[in-house]
Parts: C-alpha cells; structure tokens; sequence
C-alpha cells in the first residue's frame, strides 16, 4: 500500500529537507492511519464506511485513551451498532452497556445520550448519510460547522479527527492540522521550526509525501503516524515532569 517494503533507506537525507527518517519508514514503523487500523476503507467513499469511520471519532474525541476507544469501537462493531438507525434502535440502556464493555467507564452514560442525539440530528436532517452532509456544505469551513452542529459534545478535536482521515478525499476536508502532529513534525525535521502557520505545515507535508512517491489519498497514513508520535512526545513530557516533582 504504501511502498515501505520498497524503502532502502532507513536514513537519508535530501537538500531541502533536513530530516534523518525516511516517511514510509516513519509510517511502518508508528502504523498507518486510524480508520485504516480499524479495517475501514474509505477509499470508495461508501456511506457506511464513512459513518464507521464518524462513530469511531466520536469515541476518540472524548478525553479517554486511544485504547479504550479503539476496544468500545471494536465492541459497537461486533455487535453490529454501526449506523445511526442501529445506534438509535439500541436505546440509551442498551448503547451504556456497549461503552462498559469498551472499557469508557464514567464517560458511559454522558457518551451515550451524546451518541442518541447526535444520530437523532444525523437521521433527520441527513437522512443519516455524511456524503448528503459534505455535498450540502459550500466549502471546508461550512463542513466544519454542519458537522459540529449535529449535537453537543461534538467539538473542534472531534471534528478535526474525522475530517483528518478524509483529506485527500473529501475534497472540502481541509482540517488544521493537529498541534500534535505539528509538534512530531518539527520533532523530526519535516517541518522548520519557523513554520507556523497551519495551511503552509499542511501543504509542505503533503509536497514531501508526494516526493516520497505516495499519492495524496495516502497522506492520512503520514499524518496518522505524526499524531502519534505526538502523542508519545506529550507521554514523555508527563512522566519527565512526574520525575521532577
């Protein structure tokens, strides 16, 4: 998929960019994009792969480990709960027992009545399709606010974490990108520390992807990568800062 078994380089570098490990490498070695991981495709753009990937951002934008809700996503997905008639057709009972068994614990009952309306909103109004959401919308920022406006509790970071896995797709799927992301990026030498401002971090990444011989439906894999090693960089700032004290 992403040619890293054709990488022969663990370490170069180019004029330009003053990096030491190779994207693909980078990508192989932090894993490829969540919906990805989760067995999504989005490729096609099929309406209910697309709310899968939606359900899974709603559980990751809630302030919980990537791991509880990656295991609460797996758990919907076992049993079926996977588009807003089968969310709404669980009830709210039935969707606390789905979030116990992921693990969310004392998010359960909050994330379930959030879940209720947001898909409530979804059906009426989409008639529970996103793509009818995305076409409706008159540009990114739009997008944004239509998918903010589908419930309470659905923030920024949410929005930003589904929309993330469409750029390249969507074609007004332009989210920031993630302070995380910019962090890891800068981090590595993929990004100067003088750049700033979001639209130009996004569009030298995606310029250096692009050298790298990748497609531009495959930049979520790089930035996925880069919003984990972000993670793992704020990880290592919480225990250092636990060791000082």
């Amino acid at each position: 998929m992403l040619g890293v078994a054709n990488s022969l380089s663990i370490a170069f570098m180019q004029t330009e960019w003053h990096y030491t490990r190779n994207p693909d490498d980078f990508v192989a070695e932090q894993g490829g994009s969540y919906a990805f991981v989760l067995g999504i495709v989005l490729d096609d753009l099929a309406s209910s792969e697309i709310y899968k990937w939606f359900l899974a951002a709603l559980l990751y934008g809630a302030r919980i480990s990537e791991k509880i809700a990656t295991n609460t996503w797996q758990v919907f997905n076992s049993h079926q709960v996977t588009s807003p008639v089968r969310v709404l057709a669980t009830g709210w009972d039935g969707l606390v027992d789905l979030l116990d068994k992921g693990g969310y614990g004392r998010y359960d009952f909050k994330t379930a009545t959030k879940l209720l309306s947001v898909n409530f909103t979804l059906q009426n109004e989409y008639a529970g399709d996103l793509n009818r959401l995305h076409q409706l919308a008159t540009g990114p920022r739009n997008l944004e606010e239509r998918i903010m406006a589908l419930g309470k509790g659905i923030g920024k970071v949410t929005t930003q974490i589904f929309l993330r896995e469409l750029r390249g797709r969507w074609c007004k799927a332009m989210p920031p990108l993630s302070p995380l992301a910019l962090r890891a990026a800068r981090k590595l030498g993929y990004l100067s520390a003088d750049v700033n401002a979001d639209l130009e971090a996004v569009t030298r990444l995606q310029r250096l992807w692009k050298e790298n011989k990748q497609t531009a439906g495959e930049f979520v894999h790089f930035e996925s990568a880069l919003v984990r090693y972000g993670l793992y960089l704020r990880h290592q700032d919480k225990r250092s800062h636990t060791k000082a004290l």
